[in-house]
């Protein structure tokens, strides 16, 4: 109860006092509420709120996964503004990792590295039929134990247009050839407007939804995330949130919540100076905050982002309300492509960066389970 006088204290003055005092009683946020904390200038306050709540659920722990990006094309037909990464069909510098390829990458690191988790995400490639995928999850589920975090909706919706097929049969048939669990990727901000503008060619904002309604119901397990920084307001980035929210309500699907800055270097929105705003550490610090208010007792685990953002800015989050430090990341090649930071971690820096700020390194698996104190 000290701790909750503590928090109310920081803001009991400030314009969101009357919010925080619903949210410390149990009660969660609407769309009003969820606007009004994200235009909150507190955010020192929004943070004392959101470690709070975190540290009731996890006290002065932080995991991390063993984790292995595969990117394994970056051939893509949407051309999104936003990304730097993509090659259209035919340029020099395409590629597509062969199931080979991949099944050396995989196992070398589970033996050099311990790997416990691979997540495979790629381009939009109109080549790939959905035997590519089931080929490539039979072949590492048939080699090792490592888990399966693959294909965004948005990959999901290109296979099934591929194939003549429903996206619940390619779903199916994904889970029955090795795949384990979902990546939040390709939701951006989930407002049509937005999408019209930054990603007129990806899926809408509804069949984001959809996909990861049905892998719900066929019990594959989801990360959700959040692009923002691009050419969003703040009740747009407000909407996100809610519908997230909205969808877990009625699945519990989501494992975890991702929010993550847009990082404009390379890309087209760049070149054309179609950028909002700045999405620097402080409105990291705030999404994350407002993040943990809002999926209190809904969506269990919050990823620092260190990714887009730095290691000093995701050892800030934990303070700010996450509990997971994400993944090592060796191979990553999508935000690499911006050349905004380095992009490869591994366990004894994440190890380390924890054990800095006084918390204790917990390695975790694909779903959460605790593996290892350190």
């Amino acid at each position: 109860m000290r701790n909750i006088g503590l928090a109310q204290d920081l803001i009991i003055k400030s314009d969101i006092g009357d919010i925080v005092e619903n949210i410390l009683h149990g009660q969660r946020i609407g769309l009003k509420e969820c606007i009004r904390l994200i235009k909150s200038t507190d955010v020192v306050g929004l943070g004392a709120v959101a470690n709070m709540l975190r540290q009731r659920l996890y006290g002065n722990a932080a995991s991390f996964i063993n984790n292995i990006i595969l990117n394994y094309t970056n051939v893509c037909v949407t051309y999104c503004k936003f990304c730097a990464f993509y090659r259209p069909p035919g340029h020099k510098d395409t590629y597509t990792l062969s199931k080979e390829d991949i099944l050396k990458r995989v196992l070398t690191s589970a033996r050099t590295l311990g790997t416990t988790q691979v997540l495979i995400q790629g381009g939009h490639n109109p080549s790939l039929k959905l035997e590519y995928y089931e080929s490539v999850f039979d072949a590492i589920k048939k080699s090792s134990k490592i888990a399966i975090h693959g294909l965004s909706p948005s990959e999901i919706d290109m296979i099934a247009k591929i194939e003549r097929s429903s996206t619940k049969e390619v779903l199916a048939r994904l889970k029955a050839s090795g795949l384990d669990s979902l990546p939040g990727a390709g939701a951006e901000i989930l407002d049509d407007d937005v999408k019209a503008d930054i990603s007129p060619l990806k899926i809408k904002s509804n069949e984001w939804l959809r996909i990861m309604n049905e892998a719900h119901m066929l019990g594959l397990k989801s990360s959700a995330t959040m692009m923002y920084g691009t050419v969003e307001n703040e009740e747009q980035q407000a909407r996100h949130i809610m519908k997230i929210a909205e969808l877990q309500e009625k699945t519990n699907g989501f494992m975890a919540f991702i929010p993550w800055s847009f990082e404009p270097n390379a890309t087209e929105m760049q070149s054309e100076g179609h950028i909002r705003y700045s999405s620097g550490g402080l409105n990291l610090l705030k999404m994350i905050a407002v993040s943990r208010i809002a999926y209190f007792g809904l969506i269990d685990h919050l990823q620092s982002s260190w990714l887009t953002n730095g290691l000093g800015m995701a050892q800030l989050a934990l303070y700010y309300g996450a509990d997971d430090f994400g993944g090592t990341l060796i191979g990553e090649e999508v935000v690499s492509a911006t050349g905004a930071r380095s992009t490869e971690l591994t366990s004894n820096k994440i190890i380390n960066a924890i054990k800095q700020i006084g918390y204790e390194p917990l390695e975790r698996d694909n779903f959460y389970n605790i593996l290892k104190h350190y």
